[in-house]
């Protein structure tokens, strides 16, 4: 039952990997050569002009002798930082780090360069994989079988590829990373004969490549034969959820933009209303202005014949303007409410849609791992 459940479980990013390999991708931010420049302990013992220490062992007996005895390769753990050194310590306090006029110095030699291959080739058959060309690019060795089996169960050999890869790119051979990382999944993922070291080549492996180009066709390629796909946590996001959150940002943009024309259409409709109340109420002062003239006109006036005809004008005024301000009063109190009653719906609606959208929570996940190499 526990197996299970750890099998079907969720992996975790280490958030310990995530640094260590940011500032090796960026050449060491605020990176500082403790040595002196001419202290050139690594190209010394690349130049076999001294041995790696504590073991007192030359580079060229290394390479003859060592080369095949997985024995000695497997369980000897001092010799791997001096033959592929870095700009940072090891658990070998004897080995010293590379500086960056070291580094320099060490492109330049040609001697230095082709035993720093040698020891390259005799790791990957270690690992049961060789070198078939100068690009870079690896395949199966005749021991395959072999030593697939024994790297799928001897995970402290998953530190000594990341310090290779690290200083393959360290030395000027960044090309070579891709590939042997390319092969390392395709053996994970695909053939499914080391499964147990996916992990450590998505969380370490793909990561040690400085090219961000390179990084995204790899994740690419192990999200497409990830399983289950769903689980996948590393790389770029699925274009399926880009597009649908594209979507959800033009649509909030457009929403935001109808709310506003709609409040601008009340708030011109408000002002309509205003004006036209106002209207009403100043005809209605002036109704009640002339309205007590007229019995006074009535009761004084020495000849009626007269005044009727001078009044009956004015009674016509007032009816027709009266009979305007009821048409325009029905035409201003019956439009406004259904305005508002059509725009409500389509204000309700626009604000679940923005609380949908606000409802988008991003999860993230980190666990250390300890990189003890």
């Amino acid at each position: 039952g526990g197996d299970s459940t750890e099998a079907t479980a969720k992996p975790k990013r280490s958030f310990y990997a995530a640094r260590d390999l940011y500032k090796y991708r960026h050449q060491y931010p605020n990176f500082k050569d403790i040595r002196y420049q001419n202290d050139l302990s690594n190209l010394r013992f690349y130049k076999n002009k001294i041995p790696f220490k504590p073991d007192g062992v030359y580079i060229e007996e290394v390479l003859n002798k060592w080369k095949g005895d997985y024995e000695k390769l497997e369980h000897n753990h001092t010799y791997i930082q001096w033959l592929f050194p870095l700009r940072e310590q090891g658990l070998n306090f004897y080995a010293k780090e590379l500086t960056t006029y070291e580094i320099e110095e060490f492109k330049k030699t040609k001697e230095a360069i082709r035993r720093f291959l040698l020891a390259y080739k005799m790791m990957l058959e270690f690992f049961g994989i060789k070198l078939t060309d100068k690009t870079g690019n690896v395949a199966r060795a005749v021991n395959w079988q072999e030593r697939f089996q024994h790297l799928n169960e001897s995970q402290h050999n998953y530190l000594r590829i990341t310090r290779i890869l690290k200083s393959l790119g360290e030395l000027g051979y960044e090309s070579f990373k891709s590939p042997l990382v390319k092969f390392i999944l395709h053996e994970a993922l695909v053939e499914n004969t080391i499964p147990n070291i996916k992990q450590s080549a998505l969380e370490y492996f793909v990561y040690t490549i400085r090219d961000r180009r390179e990084r995204r066709k790899l994740l690419r390629f192990a999200q497409k034969h990830y399983t289950p796909s769903e689980n996948f946590i590393w790389g770029p996001p699925r274009k399926e959820q880009s597009e649908g959150s594209k979507a959800q940002k033009m649509s909030s943009p457009l929403a935001s933009s109808h709310n506003s024309q709609t409040s601008m259409h009340k708030k011109a409709k408000d002002s309509k209303n205003s004006s036209s109340a106002v209207h009403l109420n100043s005809k209605t002062a002036e109704e009640k202005k002339v309205a007590p003239k007229e019995p006074v006109e009535e009761t004084d006036r020495p000849s009626p014949e007269p005044s009727n005809e001078a009044a009956k004008p004015r009674n016509t005024e007032k009816d027709s303007n009266a009979e305007n301000v009821n048409s325009q009063s029905e035409k201003t109190g019956t439009n406004p409410t259904e305005k508002k009653e059509s725009v409500s719906p389509e204000n309700n609606e626009d604000g679940e849609n923005h609380n949908q959208d606000s409802e988008n929570p991003g999860n993230t996940n980190c666990h250390d791992v300890v990189l003890a190499q």
